[in-house]
């Protein structure tokens, strides 16, 4: 047990990312100890499906009880995913807000899933004496993005309720100000302000050293993934029940869609079938078809014996149909 007593967590997705989100809670049943996930509710049928199931270490929290005249004029201005971006640095504070006695809180991408418990991070931090932990991309040298996407990754970021507010409010300023899905100097989203954190603030900010923690398909290839305690599924789409789109941009090792992507790809299509129990039907979550290569493969991660050493990029992966119990 650390000093904070139970871990809090908070994330954030509507519907259409129902199964990235409850596929993360699951993961943290098994690896995360003590915790507290609250969700963000970006959608009425997200809340209501979640007060439905009552699962064990969740609290709800819904976006429209809490939208002021300030968050709803900046919804209509800005995307649905760039105001999912805007809403960041928001969501720790709502945290602090519902419940006095959480003296810590990381936020999580929705489609991140812990592959072994969280502690050693945790230690790192307190060990460190600081009250923001921030995680680098770590991109391999043939994916390096830095340059457009930033040195840091928004996809788990913790803070402390007292000596980090300093930083999240000087976040939330300036994603109230600007945050889009466009590049310009010094800002993408809500992504590259997390640059200026270690100067700004050099005694409040400490940076993972540890880097094969936190992985993604930007880096899995310069890390070994026995040694990860989360995996950022970056890219990957739901197109239905049986098909899936990953990401144009990276080559997964086989290894890596063996022992990482397929279990995950199995949890979800377990979580889509629960949703469908309830009568919410999955919804593709990219439409965009220019960039799904139309050649479809046999689901390999289920042969034992693939015939390929890496899955295409942006390739439809096709997954077998009786694979849920």
């Amino acid at each position: 047990m650390n000093k904070f007593g139970t871990e809090h967590y908070v994330t954030l997705f509507d519907s259409l990312f129902l199964p990235q989100g409850l596929a993360l809670h699951q993961s943290m049943l098994r690896h995360a100890g003590d915790f507290c996930l609250w969700i963000i509710c970006m959608d009425n049928v997200t809340a209501d499906f979640l007060q439905r199931l009552n699962l064990p270490n969740i609290r709800l929290i819904n976006l429209s009880q809490l939208e002021d005249d300030s968050l709803k004029k900046l919804k209509a201005e800005r995307s649905k995913g760039e105001y999912c971006w805007t809403l960041t640095p928001f969501a720790p504070r709502f945290v602090f807000e519902t419940c006095a006695s959480v003296k810590r809180v990381t936020y999580l991408d929705a489609d991140t899933w812990f592959l072994k418990s969280p502690r050693p991070i945790f230690k790192e931090l307190e060990n460190a004496g600081k009250e923001v932990l921030i995680t680098e991309h770590a991109y391999a040298y043939e994916y390096d993005q830095s340059e457009e996407s930033g040195q840091y990754c928004v996809q788990f970021v913790t803070f402390t309720r007292d000596g980090g507010e300093i930083v999240r409010q000087w976040w939330e300023q300036q994603c109230r100000e600007w945050c889009f899905n466009k590049v310009e100097p010094g800002r993408f989203g809500d992504q590259k302000y997390l640059e200026k954190w270690p100067i700004l603030f050099e005694q409040q900010v400490h940076i993972l050293s540890d880097k094969e923690r936190v992985l993604g398909p930007w880096n899995i290839t310069r890390f070994p993934r026995g040694n990860a305690v989360l995996y950022h599924f970056h890219g990957l789409r739901l197109i239905s029940n049986n098909r899936i789109m990953v990401s144009k941009h990276y080559k997964i090792p086989i290894g890596v869609w063996l022992n990482i992507y397929k279990p995950y790809l199995l949890e979800i299509q377990r979580m889509t079938a629960l949703m469908s129990r309830y009568g919410i039907t999955l919804m593709p979550q990219s439409k965009d078809t220019r960039k799904i290569v139309r050649r479809m493969i046999e689901y390999i991660l289920s042969l034992g014996k693939p015939p390929l050493s890496r899955v295409g990029r942006g390739e439809v992966v096709k997954l077998p149909k009786n694979i849920i119990p």
